[in-house]
């Protein structure tokens, strides 16, 4: 399983979406905005056991926050969003008013619809996100994409009935290991992120999920098959929250 992946953006985007396919009893693709939603699912649509879901990339709201119409448009027809969320980094800093406008729109439409599953993006804005989250109860579930916030707001987030996607990437920092480490073990579902996030300078593959139980295995103090175990009973959790049927 996979749970936040640009599988559209790899080299041979049909290929590797085949081979997940192949590979993986489910893959989530994010998309970057609603018109490479679009564009996505007319060639990646057919293949089995991908959900292709509509976002807005923070990092690319200042350009195209004028598609936040169309975004909420599709987010009728579809179970889950993503990618959405904010990034505080000082180079995204002029975009953020838009951002959080952005953002806020999207939660309070997926309350509007019953209750969607978000994949988030909250890198240097954690502090951002929550509080919208909170602002809209019964918005539906939030999947923290590579959280990279503190312990102190990873709890509030479990407590807010947050999950975390991680994979092997979060793992090549300090910090990415010793946060992993404490990752309540019931809310933490795999992810890839490729073809952005690396390892050892090789796009992640969408079916890396042995491997990211292998890394919180080390983490956890257990056995990879229990990590591996762990991981794949919160994805199906996860999975029914979603109403997925492959």
């Amino acid at each position: 399983m996979d749970f936040h992946c640009h599988l559209d953006l790899y080299p041979g985007a049909k290929a590797v979406s085949e081979e997940a396919a192949l590979r993986n009893e489910f893959t989530w693709l994010v998309t970057t905005s609603p018109r490479a939603y679009e564009a996505t699912s007319k060639v990646l649509g057919h293949v089995p056991r991908v959900l292709i879901t509509p976002g807005l990339h923070p990092e690319l709201v200042e350009r195209r926050a004028d598609e936040l119409p169309q975004l909420l448009k599709q987010m009728e027809w579809t179970a889950a969003v993503g990618e959405v969320g904010i990034d505080g980094s000082y180079r995204f800093k002029s975009s953020l008013p838009a951002q959080r406008q952005v953002f806020d729109a999207v939660v309070s439409h997926s309350r509007e619809l019953g209750g969607k599953v978000l994949s988030i993006h909250s890198r240097g804005a954690v502090r951002e996100v929550l509080p919208i989250l909170l602002k809209y109860p019964g918005f539906g579930t939030a999947v923290l994409h590579w959280f990279t916030g503190t312990v102190a707001e990873m709890e509030t987030a479990y407590k807010m009935g947050c999950w975390f996607s991680m994979g092997p990437a979060a793992f090549t920092s300090a910090a990415g290991r010793a946060l992993a480490a404490r990752l309540p073990r019931d809310r933490v579902v795999p992810e890839s992120d490729g073809p952005f996030a690396q390892e050892n300078g090789v796009p992640v593959q969408p079916w890396s999920m042995g491997r990211t139980a292998q890394l919180f295995a080390q983490h956890w103090e257990c056995t990879e098959l229990e990590a591996l175990i762990t991981l794949n009973a919160n994805g199906q959790r996860l999975l029914r929250a979603m109403g997925w049927t492959s």
